[in-house]
């Protein structure tokens, strides 16, 4: 199974990144994931199920220990592996 994720860190600050974006953003591009897509005001990942869960799992650990105080995540089922 391939899956989708599209997430964000808050708060936000237009001024500089904070640490949880910039932790939640190197997780993502660390990790084992296709179409990696990094932004301001929204990230997103593609990869198998396995990849993409371990991905999630890192990734809300690591930004709430770094201060973000919400974490808006959605994970969309984009297609089977074609493994």
């Amino acid at each position: 199974m391939r899956l989708r994720v599209e997430f964000t860190t808050e708060p936000f600050d237009l001024d500089e990144a904070p640490a949880h974006a910039v932790v939640a953003r190197e997780v993502i591009q660390s990790a084992d994931l296709d179409a990696v897509d990094v932004g301001p005001f929204g990230n997103t990942a593609e990869g198998g199920a396995d990849e993409v869960l371990t991905a999630v799992d890192s990734l809300l650990r690591r930004a709430l220990a770094s201060g973000a105080t919400r974490v808006s995540l959605q994970v969309n089922v984009i297609g089977e592996d074609s493994k």
